[in-house]
């Protein structure tokens, strides 16, 4: 009886001991990443396009005839780039929320939440400053509330701390996903969450 005993006690620390330790140890590593901003790099894009319509200007002020446009011609065709870049600008709105942890005095979670929609139709979801407790298998999703009954998600959490962005999909409606959430998946337990909002346009 007593070996039956002890073979049982053997084969439970050999499930439980490695299950113990996958669910523990995340919590005392820390993970980082530091993405750059989308809008920089759209803004960089921008320069450059910039940059390009200024050098090939002179070329465009000339006439059919090869002389130069006046300096009110060259103006008023000027002025009509100008208005098309001010476009690209607009459409770059921004809606944001803070993070905060799940309440519990153990899941902690603190950084900005940004959803960039950007000029070329895409929408990118940034986190900034963002730190969460660690734990095993995390995601980032957009969800209806603070729970997983109706969510989007936008794949595994990249790092526990540090600047990361995550895609949208095409046509997500953020008036329903209105909430960042950090997930634990293996043990359906809500690590933190972002609410978000329209913050400017």
């Amino acid at each position: 009886m007593n070996k039956r005993v002890t073979i049982a006690a053997i084969v439970a620390a050999a499930i439980l001991v490695p299950a113990t330790v996958y669910a523990a140890s995340p919590l005392f590593i820390t993970t980082m990443i530091d993405e750059p901003s989308p809008i920089a790099n759209a803004g960089d894009a921008m320069m450059a396009e910039k940059n390009e319509e200024d050098a090939m200007a002179d070329d465009n002020d000339r006439k059919p005839d090869g002389t130069m446009m006046s300096k009110d011609e060259a103006e008023i065709d000027k002025g009509s780039t100008e208005d098309d870049a001010m476009m690209k600008d607009k459409v770059l709105v921004e809606t944001g929320g803070t993070f905060a942890g799940a309440g519990d005095g153990f899941h902690n979670a603190e950084g900005t939440a940004r959803v960039l929609h950007l000029g070329s139709g895409s929408s990118v979801l940034r986190l900034e400053e963002f730190k969460v407790t660690n734990g095993p298998d995390l995601y980032v999703y957009l969800s209806a509330d603070k729970s997983n009954a109706d969510y989007v998600s936008l794949g595994r959490l990249k790092a526990s701390s540090g600047n990361q962005n995550y895609d949208l999909p095409d046509g997500i409606d953020l008036s329903r996903y209105d909430n960042v959430i950090i997930w634990c998946q293996s043990f359906s337990v809500y690590f933190g969450g972002a609410q978000l909002t329209t913050t400017s346009a």
